[in-house]
C-alpha cells in the first residue's frame, strides 16, 4: 500500500511538467469593437498667449500738416498827425482743417524755417530772439492762423533759394489720447517730424 502511493506521486509530477513544457502561447485574437466616445471637454477655454510681435511704426492718422508756405506780412500802421507810425507786421495763413474741435481739444503748432529748404534751421512759434529782440507770435481761430511780428518776417528769395517759410501742424484731440508712446517735444521740430512721419 505504501509502495503504490510512493510510485503515484512521481508519475503525477511528471505529467504536470510535460503539460506545461509542451504548451505555447496561442495567436493574438482579433481586436475588439471600439468603445463609446468619451464626454467632450469644456468649451470656452483660452489657449496660451502667443509671443508679442514687433512694435509697429508710429501712425499719422488724423494728423494734418501743411507744406512749407510762403507768407507775406503787411505793415500795421497808425496815423499820428501827419506821420505814419509802423507798430508791427501781421500776416494770415489759411488752414481750412483748423476747426473748433482742434481749437478746444487738439494741438496746433507753427514752425518757421529761418534758412533754406536744403539747409533748414527750424524754430517753433512763438519765436523770440534775445539778441535782436525780434518776436513772432501766432493766434489761432477757426480756419485761420494769424501771425504778428515786430519786423517784416515775409518769405523772400535770395540766390534762387527761399528763406522764412512757414509750416503748421494740426493734431486732433482724439489722437493724443490714444497714443501709447510718449508724445514728442513740440519745440523740437525734428522730433515732431520724426514722430509723425512728416515729409520735408
Amino acid at each position: 500500500m505504501k509502495r503504490n502511493t510512493y510510485i503515484g506521486l512521481p508519475i503525477l509530477f511528471l505529467a504536470v511538467t510535460l503539460l506545461f513544457t509542451h504548451c505555447k502561447k496561442g495567436d493574438t485574437g482579433p481586436a475588439g469593437a471600439a468603445g463609446p466616445q468619451g464626454p467632450q471637454g469644456e468649451q470656452g477655454q483660452t489657449g496660451a498667449t502667443g509671443a508679442q510681435g514687433p512694435k509697429g511704426d508710429t501712425g499719422t492718422a488724423n494728423v494734418i500738416y501743411s507744406n512749407w508756405l510762403d507768407v507775406t506780412y503787411t505793415a500795421d500802421t497808425n496815423l499820428n498827425g501827419t506821420t505814419i507810425d509802423t507798430l508791427g507786421y501781421y500776416a494770415n495763413i489759411t488752414a481750412s482743417k483748423l476747426d473748433s474741435s482742434i481749437l478746444t481739444k487738439g494741438e496746433i503748432k507753427v514752425y518757421l524755417n529761418l534758412n533754406t529748404s536744403s539747409d533748414p534751421v527750424v524754430v517753433p512759434l512763438p519765436y523770440f530772439d534775445v539778441q535782436t529782440l525780434i518776436s513772432i507770435n501766432p493766434t489761432f481761430v477757426v480756419n485761420d492762423i494769424f501771425l504778428y511780428s515786430d519786423v517784416d518776417a515775409s518769405t523772400y528769395t535770395q540766390d534762387g533759394s527761399k528763406y522764412l517759410q512757414y509750416r503748421y501742424i494740426l493734431v486732433p484731440g482724439s489722437v493724443s489720447g490714444d497714443l501709447i508712446v510718449k508724445p514728442p517735444n513740440w519745440n523740437n521740430y525734428k522730433e515732431v517730424q520724426a514722430y509723425f512721419g512728416i515729409k520735408d
